[in-house]
């Protein structure tokens, strides 16, 4: 019986095997085969960047190059030596990769410690990769310190991590880092449309720019939703197929939403949500899809002239028609909104609810007030104000105002002085006068002793108090607790002037009081 073919998928059967290979990563690529030319290797190596952008790949690249028997041309592994078909096999004993996220621990970095010294055979580097180093614990960074920074001959580390700001300070300072960048999306298109033609398949220029741009810069993310689609339809790939497989919405309904905003159709809300539970469609990919459609109008709002290669030239048209019909301050919104919904939305348990009610929040979005219109209005209505309060007065008011004007010497005369200051009297000629003067004051006769009006009754005389005798003077009913003896008593005289005034004091208030 004929033994069947293992089948590998297409980001393990399409992974890059020499650097010529590698796309989107030029600039380190180039620097990294100079220090194999140049024979200038560093004993510690850090890839950082997001997923799927090739950083073990340019680990176990470099892993080659150094243990290769027979390099190519530019220091490119020749995948046929005994070495290189055992890393590329994952068996090799001088380059052991380790993950982790799995071996995090100070044990596991104690037996890197312990086998670091047993001398690899000749002509051959041992190499450790570890990938999804940042997942290593605080005493396990500790434990590898000195073997990072002092490794004996032919041993290298190759570190790969997605989240480079949790490693330790220690740790990046002894290593050489590369930062890996996003692979752009026509790159990305590039490498598919490649792949495409070696496995004999048609596929839409659509299509590849969907799977490019849901990919999110990640070659392998891209060449896994390829895989998948070669197995959810016959040839030719088509881009509507890809949609349904992803339960992403066309973007014929999208354009649809935009025109119910417009219009302020309310019930397309329900209908539009109901047909997309009806297709299955996931409610987080058809916010990420929203998103990036307004975040589209937005930039052709903004921008109009900014590159898109992923739309054509229909698309195109139909995005600027809908672009039209929103406002600047409008887009702003909406993607708060939506981002504010992408956020919340695992949290949330009734998913058609939500989708219901953000739907209806972007068809009433045109009639909501955002504080950016708000203060827009209010600058313009300040504007308004100021210019009703600058205008020219009609000319006889004019000609009123120039008659009244002072002149110069009488501007001058009559500025503000600082109190204290002199300044020289002002002449009766210099006085500017109304044209109607002042009538005079009549002088005012004295007032006569009898003429000064009194009043109807006059004041009565307060009568003289008799002074209190000591029995008089009403007591509490409850004596109040003797005062504390102070700290120095007073002498025998001293005590009797205190008890006079005391008592002279409280015959006044009392007085007072049986006045009132």
């Amino acid at each position: 019986m004929k033994q069947q073919e293992t089948y590998q998928i297409v980001p393990r059967k399409y992974r890059p095997a020499t650097f010529s290979e590698v796309v989107g990563q030029d600039a380190i690529v180039t620097t990294l085969k100079n220090s194999l030319v140049s024979k200038r290797i560093p004993h510690a190596y850090l890839f950082c960047g997001s997923r799927g952008t090739g950083k073990t790949t340019l680990a176990r690249l470099v892993a080659k190059a150094l243990n290769c028997a027979a390099p190519l041309k530019e220091c490119d592994p020749c995948n046929i030596c005994p070495s290189c078909r055992e890393i590329n096999e994952s068996r090799s004993l001088t380059v052991i990769e380790i993950d982790g996220a799995s071996h995090r621990g100070i044990d596991d970095i104690r037996q890197i410690n312990e086998t670091i010294h047993f001398t690899p055979p000749p002509d051959l580097c041992k190499i450790y990769i570890i990938d999804e180093v940042h997942m290593l614990t605080k005493e396990a960074f500790n434990a590898l310190l000195k073997s990072l920074e002092e490794p004996p001959p032919r041993v290298k580390f190759f570190f790969a991590t997605t989240e480079p700001h949790k490693l330790l300070p220690t740790i990046i300072s002894r290593c050489q880092r590369f930062d890996l960048q996003r692979i752009p999306i026509p790159v990305i298109e590039q490498k598919l449309s490649v792949i495409a033609q070696d496995l004999h398949l048609s596929i839409e220029q659509e299509a590849l720019t969907l799977i490019a741009s849901r990919s999110d810069g990640s070659l392998r993310d891209a060449e896994s939703l390829f895989d998948q689609l070669i197995n959810a339809c016959p040839p030719p790939l088509s881009a509507s197929v890809l949609s349904t497989l992803l339960g992403i919405p066309s973007r014929e309904t999208l354009f649809e939403l935009d025109k119910a905003v417009f219009e302020n159709n309310l019930s397309f809300a329900f209908e539009l949500a109901s047909r997309l539970f009806e297709e299955g469609k996931d409610l987080s990919h058809f916010l990420e899809s929203l998103l990036e459609h307004y975040h589209t109008l937005l930039l052709l709002k903004i921008a109009p002239d900014h590159p898109l290669p992923t739309l054509s030239e229909k698309e195109l048209a139909e995005y600027l028609r809908s672009a039209a019909l929103y406002s600047q301050e409008q887009g702003f919104f909406l993607l708060d909104l939506i981002g504010e919904t992408i956020q919340h939305s695992s949290r949330i348990p009734f998913k058609r609810l939500q989708m219901e009610t953000v739907l209806l929040k972007i068809i009433r979005s045109r009639h909501v007030a955002t504080l950016a219109s708000l203060t827009q209005r209010l600058l313009e209505l300040e504007e308004r104000v100021s210019s009703l309060l600058n205008r020219k007065p009609a000319p006889s008011l004019e000609k009123k105002s120039a008659a009244a004007a002072p002149s110069k010497h009488e501007d001058i005369s009559l500025q503000p002085t600082l109190l204290g200051s002199e300044t020289a009297p002002l002449k009766s000629e210099e006085i500017p006068l109304r044209e109607k003067p002042f009538a005079p004051l009549p002088e005012a006769a004295p007032l006569k002793s009898e003429e000064i009006p009194l009043r109807e009754k006059p004041f009565a005389p307060l009568p003289e108090a008799a002074p209190l005798k000591s029995e008089e003077i009403p007591l509490k009913k409850k004596p109040s607790a003797p005062l504390p003896e102070a700290e120095h008593p007073l002498k025998e005289g001293e005590k009797k002037s205190h008890y006079d005034t005391l008592m002279r004091f409280t015959a006044m208030e009392l007085e007072g009081s049986v006045k009132k």
